[in-house]
């Protein structure tokens, strides 16, 4: 099994697309597209809720409880297709940019081969390896920018093995920063300077663009789940009551201050991560301005974050939804359940945007 990772959306067609499945740390998310020369359609979507530490940063750790899961959703979706598209993350997988001598296919792919142990803080023999040629040489430049992909092979067996008892049938392994990009591609095109950033439960993917190309990639173990951990313990209630005080759907009356201090103390810990990634391409491409930061993730919901993050970073924010340019059935889709969700599906939409040999 390789990783196959950020391939060319193709719009020439009737194509095959794989299901989208989205596991994360609190929830697993479905999404089915269809696509034809106008475009993409969203034929089906639905979200699931994981038992509490069934999966941990991009690990596995009750396969069999996320199979049922995974599987009961694809039940209640009455969904036909059986091969899915997943994406990884976490101190499992690396993602690289390697500048390289400009080769030929067969070259790089020895050189990788050959050399990615110098690249990679894995044993080589541990790894899936997967890479994509940026092709950023122009003029008589003679090098070019690489992106490099590892990812254990214990972690990505124990994805593999939970779909197939699942049912599934898995073609694609993707990373959640690249499932993040197709996903915006798909209706925005990757025209812009964008950073993407996606907050989910337990991790934060961050991608940024310029001209087309990914320039950063990063993983950060960290997001909405800590926050809501903090209101627990502060003020001692459960887990559900802390959710609707973070999301204001629970009136924090004289506790406001402190839920206020929790909130802007772990925002601001995303917002230096962010923060961190912009400083490095501005490093690099101090004349390319980034347009926009796009948030998406459950995290994302959180009322004010987008003026937070705005201030803080001097950059216009919006709030990515991955059905803005979708066709799809109002009698059989909800749009108001479409609006509500639609943060939460990104990569899942990425992932379904996939397309797979039939």
């Amino acid at each position: 099994m390789s990783l196959t990772f950020r391939l060319p959306l193709s719009f020439s067609g009737k194509q095959k697309l794989a299901l989208g499945l989205d596991i994360g740390s609190h929830a697993v998310k479905i999404c089915e597209l269809a696509q034809s020369d106008r475009g993409f359609g969203l034929l089906s979507l639905g979200s699931a809720t994981l038992p509490s530490n069934a999966v941990e940063d991009g690990v596995l750790l009750e396969p069999d409880a996320v199979a049922g899961v995974v599987a009961g959703l694809v039940k209640h979706l009455k969904l036909k297709s059986r091969k899915v598209a997943i994406s990884i993350s976490g101190y499992s997988v690396i993602v690289k940019k390697i500048n390289l001598a400009v080769m030929s296919d067969a070259e790089l792919e020895s050189h990788i081969q050959a050399e990615a142990e110098q690249y990679i803080p894995f044993d080589i023999d541990e790894v899936y390896l997967d890479y994509q040629d940026l092709k950023t040489n122009v003029g008589d430049d003679d090098r070019t920018n690489v992106m490099l992909v590892a990812a254990k092979k214990e972690v990505v067996d124990g994805y593999l093995g939970m779909l197939r008892t699942a049912g599934l049938k898995p073609v694609v392994v993707d990373v959640d920063a690249f499932a993040l990009e197709n996903a915006y591609e798909a209706n925005f095109g990757l025209d812009a300077n964008v950073a993407l950033v996606d907050i989910g439960a337990s991790k934060m993917n961050i991608n940024i663009i310029s001209k087309g190309t990914s320039i950063l990639a990063r993983d950060v173990v960290m997001g909405s789940r800590a926050l809501s951990e903090q209101i627990q313990g502060r003020f001692d209630v459960s887990f559900d009551e802390a959710e609707g005080l973070k999301l204001g759907k629970i009136k924090a009356g004289d506790r406001q201050g402190d839920l206020e201090e929790i909130i802007v103390n772990t925002c601001s810990q995303w917002v230096a991560e962010v923060k961190r990634a912009l400083d490095f391409y501005y490093s690099n491409y101090p004349e390319d301005a980034i347009g926009s930061l796009v948030l998406s993730g459950g995290g994302a919901k959180l009322r004010g974050l987008g003026q937070f993050f705005s201030e803080e970073t001097g950059v216009p924010v919006s709030m990515f939804n991955p059905f803005a340019s979708l066709r799809y059935d109002r009698n059989l889709i909800d749009p108001a359940y479409l609006k509500f969700i639609a943060p939460e599906m990104v990569l899942a939409t990425g992932l379904a945007t996939r397309t797979v040999a039939w």
